[in-house]
């Protein structure tokens, strides 16, 4: 799924790509490279009968209506495409037109033109020209370059420097000298313009349209056509590693071509989901847009240029031919990074508006219509924040299926994707927090769906309550995230099993009341078969917990030896040998949770803003800042566009995954930022104070990126699993 997630937005992609495999093909970009000059192409007239060039334009323009979120989604196909010639600065014109005052008559004039075709439109971004104030308007004089697009347009917009300060005109492309120039994305040239005394009548003068509005624009569409670009890069590369062979095997089954492609992949995601944010955002207020715009200029350009060189590594050889198409992306991509401006310009102006207290806030919008069910829960919500006994609240809480309500019930609510978000808002709303199940957390999810009802009836409710401890044994020395590799053995005996062996990484195990468990309990060839799933009594004799000191110096895991420790029968969960199933239910909700936020144990973008609040930052480290905050924030649009995808129906899709690798990837960058900016008192260790705190932020969250599944293991996840990359050899094979 593209930038869009609406069945409408697919619809809308599917029948521009069409349009483009029918119109655009390969062949006819390529006919564009050995043209002496650009000129309007051949299928120039099919685009606006598609209504693609008046897609966002309004109806009493000639123009379909549409908005800004459903160009984009038509730039990212056509990007796909890497469609030749001026669509995309004639968009970009008309969308700028529609920006300035309604009272301008250019915007009578010109938007038809440009809706239906007749006119080409192009626009700057670039400074040069200057304007004296006349009586009939403005004489312009100067130079711009590179203008994109303008070799063919008919009327540019371009900014002029006044004593008033910078305004925007739109001039007949007739009335410039145009030069083209060469290019390094020859299929979309540039142009030198310029004007010598130029008359500019007052109805060419752009009232009420801003620099500031002009390059969010340009961040949006430029950043819509980058995500397409990255997205061509995904696939191609991703469908040759299937099916190239080196040394007897796929490509892709190597673990350095694997995770690559899904690195790229991830690129890709993170690109669509801050330019679908940059969208929507273009009807906000300014700062507010501002913002969403400048993620998006810093990250969707980035990660085109970023796929495009690791497509061309993937295809080898052939991708660095003059025949392949890798490179016409390549060039693309590289001409727009450079056209929207460095990358850590644009971050520095995002970290100067958070520090300024602008935010974009990431939570879902939901329509009137659900105010109803939203009164309602807000009045449940009420009766449970009334109670002022934490103990109580949180009984009542677990009684009642507030901690878990996507859970059927009795143990949760059995709520819809709808419902969830209101629960989590409202509940947030009225500060009500729930009790800490910790591994208590990944522990129900499994028991509801593989637990007998004496199981649950004992170990669900105080859980849910908060009032059970649990830990998981399931690491061991020499298997580590290799969990099928597993050698702690459950021997049968009269009533239950006997466990014996030794489990290691086991979080607050001191602490725990009870444990999950997998051990195995047959040698069967398969090595996923053969393991039972059980739950062990953490007072049971031959339990041995021996705390595990960590880089830290403090000993939150623990070595765990189980010394014929006997389970009953009635404590294994799910069917024997068949432990894995349930292991699996287990992994996937720890890897949810460790990737839904920094926690306490973690840094994001609130710890950022509040290290730095105040502070006096050289450009570098403004810069560097900004980045991290548009890392941050990608990350949770990327989960605020999941959740939307279940409300509306879809199974999640790459963001689940890749939301899980980014999050603690990103918890532990901050840490590491944070302390380092420190200077020399980051060698001060004491944890009673504001350095010490952020040296063990620092230290701990090297184990962020290893205990919720390695950074390794989830690549190889995302590669197998989004792109359909072949699967890792079996050993010895």
């Amino acid at each position: 799924m593209g930038i869009g997630l609406t069945e409408e937005h697919d619809a809308l992609a599917d029948a521009v790509r069409g349009w483009a495999e029918r119109n655009a093909p390969v062949s006819v970009v390529r006919a564009t490279l050995d043209a002496d000059d650009e000129s309007r192409p051949a299928f120039w007239t099919g685009l606006a009968d598609q209504g693609l060039l008046g897609l966002h334009v309004p109806e009493e323009f000639g123009g379909q209506g549409a908005g800004l979120l459903e160009l984009a989604v038509a730039v990212e196909t056509l990007g796909q495409a890497v469609v030749p010639g001026p669509f995309l600065p004639t968009v970009l014109a008309s969308a700028a037109l529609l920006k300035a005052d309604e009272s301008v008559k250019a915007r009578t004039e010109l938007l038809p033109g440009l809706a239906d075709g007749g006119l080409v439109g192009a626009l700057s971004l670039a400074p040069g020209l200057t304007g004296r104030r006349t009586d009939d308007g403005l004489t312009v004089t100067g130079t711009v370059e590179p203008v994109l697009g303008a070799a063919v347009a008919d009327v540019i917009v371009l900014p002029v420097s006044t004593d008033d300060g910078e305004e925007w005109v739109a001039l007949d492309a007739s009335a410039l000298t145009v030069t083209p120039l060469k290019s390094l994305d020859r299929t979309r040239r540039v142009a030198r313009v310029e004007a010598a005394d130029v008359a500019v009548p007052t109805d060419r003068i752009l009232t009420g349209l801003e620099g500031e509005e002009v390059l969010d624009l340009a961040a949006l569409l430029l950043g819509a056509e980058a995500a397409g670009i990255a997205a061509w890069c995904v696939d191609t590369a991703s469908s040759y590693a299937k099916v190239r062979e080196q040394f007897g095997r796929p490509i892709g089954q190597f673990q350095g071509v694997k995770h690559k492609c899904a690195r790229m992949l991830i690129a890709l995601e993170k690109a669509r989901a801050v330019v679908w944010d940059a969208a929507r955002a273009s009807d906000d207020p300014a700062e507010e847009s501002g913002f969403a715009a400048g993620v998006a200029a810093v990250i969707a350009p980035d990660a085109a240029v970023q796929c495009a060189r690791d497509c061309i590594q993937v295809l080898g050889g052939i991708g660095f031919t003059w025949e392949h198409e890798a490179g016409l992306y390549l060039r693309r991509a590289s001409t727009l990074r450079v056209l929207l401006g460095p990358a850590k310009d644009w971050a520095a102006s995002v970290a100067t508006l958070a520090l300024d207290g602008v935010r974009r806030a990431v939570e879902v919008e939901l329509d009137e219509d659900t105010e109803p069910l939203r009164n309602r829960i807000r009045a449940e919500v009420a009766e449970v924040a009334a109670i002022s006994d934490n103990k109580a609240r949180h009984a009542k809480m677990g009684d009642e299926g507030w901690v878990f309500p996507h859970l059927p019930k009795p143990w949760g609510k059995a709520a819809s994707p709808m419902e969830q978000v209101l629960i989590l808002q409202e509940l947030r709303a009225a500060e009500v927090k729930g009790p800490q199940l910790a591994i208590g957390a990944w522990v129900v999810p499994s028991l509801v769906t593989y637990g007998t009802p004496e199981q649950q009836e004992r170990f669900l409710a105080p859980t849910l309550r908060g009032e059970v401890i649990w830990c998981q044994l399931f690491s061991e020395p020499g298997a580590g995230s290799d969990l099928a590799s597993l050698q702690m053995k459950a021997e049968r005996v009269e009533g239950g099993w006997k466990l014996t062996g030794q489990k290691i990484w086991t979080s607050i195990a001191k602490q725990a009341q009870w444990a999950i468990c997998i051990a195995r309990s047959s040698a069967e060839p398969k090595k996923h078969d053969g393991i039972t799933y059980f739950i062990v009594d953490m007072k049971s004799e031959g339990v041995d917990v021996r705390p595990l000191r960590e880089l830290t110096g403090e000993a939150l895991f623990n070595e765990v030896f189980l010394d014929g420790v006997f389970v009953p029968d009635d404590r294994v969960v799910g069917e024997v040998g068949q432990g894995w199933k349930v292991a699996r239910n287990t992994l996937s909700n720890e890897r949810v949770q460790l990737s839904s936020g920094s926690g306490s144990l973690g840094a994001g973008t609130k710890e950022l803003l509040s290290f730095f609040k105040g502070g006096d930052l050289d450009p570098v480290k403004r810069a560097e800042l900004g980045e991290y905050l548009c890392e941050g924030q990608a990350i949770d649009l990327l989960g605020l566009r999941l959740t939307l995808k279940q409300i509306s129906g879809h199974e999640p899709g790459a963001e689940a995954s890749v939301r899980k690798l980014l999050g603690v990837q990103f918890n532990q960058q901050v840490a590491d930022f944070i302390w380092e900016s420190q200077g020399a008192s980051g060698a001060v260790e004491d944890l009673a104070n504001p350095t010490g705190m952020w040296a063990r932020y620092m230290l701990f969250s090297r184990s962020m990126t290893i205990y919720g599944g390695t950074t390794e293991v989830q690549l190889n996840v995302i590669a197998e699993r989004m792109l359909g990359l072949p699967r890792d050899p079996e050993p010895g094979k």
